[in-house]
C-alpha cells in the first residue's frame, strides 16, 4: 500500500540570498511511503501499520522550525524523517519552491529512499 500526502503547504527559511534568509517562505511538501499491507489484512487490528497523521505532524513541526541554505538539503532531511517510520519500506518526498525562477511556477526537488531487511 501507499500513502500519499499531497500538497502539504508551508513557510520556511531556506535559500541563500539575504532576502531569503530574512522571511519564511512558502514550500510545497508530495510525501509517497510504501508500506507492507499483508499486516494490515491478515491481523484485523484497526491501528495501520504507518500513521500519516503522524508523519504530517512530524514534517510540519521540521519545517516551520528549520533553516535550510538549500532545497536540496530539506528535502532529503524530511526523506529521513518518513523513513524513521518502522513500518515504511520505501518513501518518496518532493519539495517545491513556487516562484523560486522567473517565468516558472516552481523549483522542486525530489529523492527517494528504501529500507534493505
Amino acid at each position: 500500500m501507499i500513502i500519499r500526502i499531497k500538497n502539504l503547504r508551508l513557510r520556511t527559511i531556506v535559500g541563500f540570498n539575504d532576502w531569503e534568509r530574512k522571511d519564511k517562505q512558502d514550500v510545497i511538501i508530495n510525501i509517497e511511503a510504501e508500506f507492507e499491507d499483508a499486516s494490515l489484512q491478515s491481523s484485523g487490528e484497526s491501528e495501520p501499520p504507518v500513521n500519516y497523521r503522524s508523519i504530517a505532524k512530524r514534517i510540519i513541526s521540521e519545517v516551520e522550525t528549520a533553516d535550510f541554505y538549500l532545497l536540496e538539503k530539506l528535502a532529503t532531511h524530511l526523506l529521513s524523517i518518513v523513513m524513521e517510520f518502522a513500518g515504511v519500506k520505501k518513501a518518496m518526498v518532493e519539495v517545491d519552491k513556487p516562484h523560486a525562477l522567473r517565468f516558472a511556477d516552481s523549483v522542486s526537488i525530489s529523492c527517494t529512499a528504501e529500507r534493505h531487511e
